[in-house]
């Protein structure tokens, strides 16, 4: 039997640190549900190895919400099928950050998973290239290259938006 203060100091990590990692998670997967999903199996992860954590538990967390998410793009590019958030688009509140944060989970949503976790690590979680590319388990450039294309297909993704919604008030139909 496990003794009472095994995991010491986890409640407070958690506490102090979930949200955060939540919403990484939830930019990870695309929803709300998802995102509790995939943080609920990297601190069973935690718990497991816990005893033998004497660094960086959010290091170690968050490096494994990536590999988990990782191993699911890989699980889903293995039979395809079209990602889609399993929650409905925020509908607009006049709250124009939320509004905001719905649109770029819906645009993340349309990048390839590799595109995906490099903008998320990138400019979420600001780490830097290097940082990002120890986590992803690839170089440098690759971060960088996919990097540049993942903006460069957000801007291609927001601006057909924009030419939708110009018709949508215009009355044209697309």
């Amino acid at each position: 039997m496990r003794g009472r203060n095994t995991f010491d100091g986890l409640d407070a990590f958690v506490a102090e640190r979930g949200d955060a990692l939540l919403a990484t998670a939830v930019l990870l997967t695309g929803s709300r549900a998802a995102g509790d999903d995939l943080v609920q199996s990297a601190l069973e992860r935690l718990m497991r190895n816990w005893h033998r954590m004497s660094g960086d538990p959010e290091g170690y967390l968050r490096r494994t919400m990536y590999h988990l998410a990782v191993d699911d793009w890989r699980r889903r590019r293995r039979r395809p099928e079209v990602f889609a958030p399993t929650e409905p688009a925020p509908q607009p509140d006049g709250t124009d950050t939320l509004d905001l944060r719905g649109a770029l989970v819906q645009a993340l949503g349309t990048l390839p998973p590799r595109q995906r976790a490099v903008l998320v690590l990138r400019y979420w979680e600001q780490l830097t290239e290097a940082e990002a590319a120890a986590v992803l388990g690839c170089s440098v450039g690759t971060v960088k290259s996919t990097a540049s294309r993942g903006l460069a297909r957000l801007r291609d993704v927001t601006a057909a938006w924009a030419v939708e919604e110009t018709h949508t008030r215009n009355g044209v139909a697309s």
